[in-house]
């Protein structure tokens, strides 16, 4: 005997069969703020029962995000059709449990870091925070104590931090102010900024910065209805963010501190104000230290009350740990292989976070459950957990797989989302408040080095070298209007003239022409 992941709130079914099947598994929208799990071996229908869920949930007016780590949940976008080659298989799985399918499109925004399959998703590094950004860039506890003070200094200041290069200034200019931050807020050593800086370097080269700049992503874009009052369902394209899985993690964690953070509380309501599914839900958690599992166990615990429902879909229960583990009060569990004895245990331990049911051994119905079938629990009355149930699923009434690239250029071209975040806006921040003062600095010390004076010289030289490490394009005054020759300097070439050389050495090389290509670049992007 089977039971029907049916997920429409308040409407349980009988399904056909001859009476061979159970009344339907409800998804009670009431409790779906607590939380749930998928989880399955690959090939076990994970993907199909996410689409599900997600289809579900919108038809109710919940707003659903959700990462697509293999490409194929851009089918919500499209209606399933008769015509489809999987049709007689979903029509009898249809016969099987009684169900008439309604072949649908659901309302669906594209969202991508790089801006390719989707519009841009950005956040800034003052809104993300030294600790995620620590955690991302994997830096030691010196090295997020040197960021830690970056950002206080920053906040102090009035240097918005908006994007990759913002941060970057300001590290450099505590490189420079060391001593003078030392004894209020602690030694910062050259080293450690120059560690951070490399690892800014290799997440660049990673494209990560793409994720950093203006306009930033408003959460109330995440959170709304079409005109037929379906919620939206928001796509991350996740497949090429799956290459950098640190990248890909701590986007995740940050969108969920953001929810905890800014939404208000709403109590106990009667469905969720939006459901968010982090697939491969492993690279939370994989290496992250304590402190951070401990938060993201609190904010799972404590976001419920704002109204939100978390999802986690990972290949097996033991890659959540146990303490966010125990709030996902809804379960899916797809089959598990136990080849290994380390599997055998998995197995047993999935087997036990399930509420038994006397007809079945549940560790022994996860290995047989098939492709499209799984092992659930769902929340009943009173947030009570149900017994665990055999349960077909339900076949999707959206297209099964991807769509083409021109549907979903199409799409995107549509949606009013485009108009507000594919132009990407650099505005006056931290990089342009640290380069102008340090331009205003330089041609102070250009005005007294006109008199020649070799000490004012020297200094001019040391203002213009910090200067130009802000902003390489600043203008060169010459300092020896008086026609005396510089002693000190004469020991090299002058500034423009050793830049000029440098240059020149630069331009023959692959990195001299990619340096003049960012520059141009900049410039066509300014105009």
């Amino acid at each position: 005997m089977a039971d029907i992941l049916d997920l429409t709130a308040g409407t349980a079914f009988v399904g056909g069969g001859g009476g061979d099947y159970a009344e339907a598994q409800n998804l009670l929208l009431k409790y779906t703020n607590r939380h749930g799990l998928i989880a399955g071996a690959t090939g076990t229908g994970k993907t199909v029962t996410l689409q599900t869920l997600a289809e579900t949930l919108s038809k109710a007016g919940v707003p659903v995000f959700l990462a697509d780590v293999k490409g194929d949940l851009s089918g919500l976008a499209k209606s399933g059709s008769t015509e489809a080659k999987l049709h007689d298989a979903f029509q009898k799985r249809a016969d099987q449990i009684g169900l008439t399918i309604d072949y649908q499109a659901f309302p669906v925004t594209f969202w991508d870091v790089w801006g390719k399959q989707g519009h841009p998703v950005r956040t800034t590094p003052a809104e993300m925070g030294p600790l995620l950004l620590s955690r991302l860039l994997d830096l030691t506890d010196v090295q997020e104590g040197v960021m830690n003070i970056a950002f206080r200094i920053a906040d102090e200041q009035g240097l918005a931090l908006a994007d990759m290069k913002d941060l970057r200034a300001m590290l450099l200019w505590l490189g420079e102010n060391s001593d003078q931050v030392a004894l209020e807020y602690g030694n910062v050593s050259s080293a450690s900024v120059g560690a951070i800086q490399r690892s800014l370097l290799v997440l660049e080269n990673e494209g990560g910065d793409q994720l950093f700049g203006e306009p930033a992503l408003e959460l109330s874009d995440l959170l709304r209805q079409d005109a037929s009052g379906k919620g939206m369902i928001n796509i991350l394209a996740a497949d090429k963010l799956m290459n950098a899985p640190r990248l890909y993690s701590t986007f995740l964690l940050w969108l969920l501190s953001e929810l905890f953070e800014q939404l208000p509380e709403v109590g106990d309501p009667d469905k969720p104000k939006a459901a968010f599914f982090f697939d491969e839900a492993h690279l939370l958690f994989d290496g992250a230290p304590k402190a951070l599992t401990d938060k993201v166990e609190q904010v799972a615990r404590l976001i419920r009350s704002k109204g939100v429902s978390v999802w986690f879909i990972s290949q097996n229960p033991a890659d959540i740990p146990e303490d966010v583990l125990g709030q996902l009060g809804n379960r899916v569990q797809h089959a598990l292989r136990a080849f290994t004895a380390k599997d055998q245990k998995a197995l047993r331990m999935a087997a036990q976070n399930y509420r038994p049911n006397p007809s079945f051994d549940t560790a022994e119905a996860i290995t047989e459950v098939g492709t499209g079938e799984a092992v659930t629990s769902l929340l009943e009355a009173k947030g009570v957990p149900g017994v665990a149930q055999r349960t077909l699923i339900r076949p999707p009434f959206s297209h099964l797989g991807p769509i083409s690239d021109a549907e979903r250029q199409a799409l995107m071209a549509a949606s009013s989302m485009g108009t507000k975040y594919d132009t990407r806006v650099d505005r006056e921040s931290a990089q342009e408040i640290l380069a102008k003062r340090a331009t205003e600095a330089a041609n102070a010390s250009a005005k007294a080095g006109a008199s020649g004076n070799d000490d004012d010289l020297w200094q001019m030289d040391r203002e213009y070298k910090k200067a130009r490490r802000y902003n390489p394009d600043i203008q060169i005054k010459p300092a020896s209007s008086s026609g005396r020759s510089r002693s000190r300097s004469s020991r090299s070439d002058s500034i423009a003239e050793t830049f000029g050389k440098s240059l020149a050495r630069q331009l023959g090389t692959k990195s001299g022409q990619a340096m003049v290509r960012g520059v141009l670049g900049s410039l066509f992007r300014g105009k």
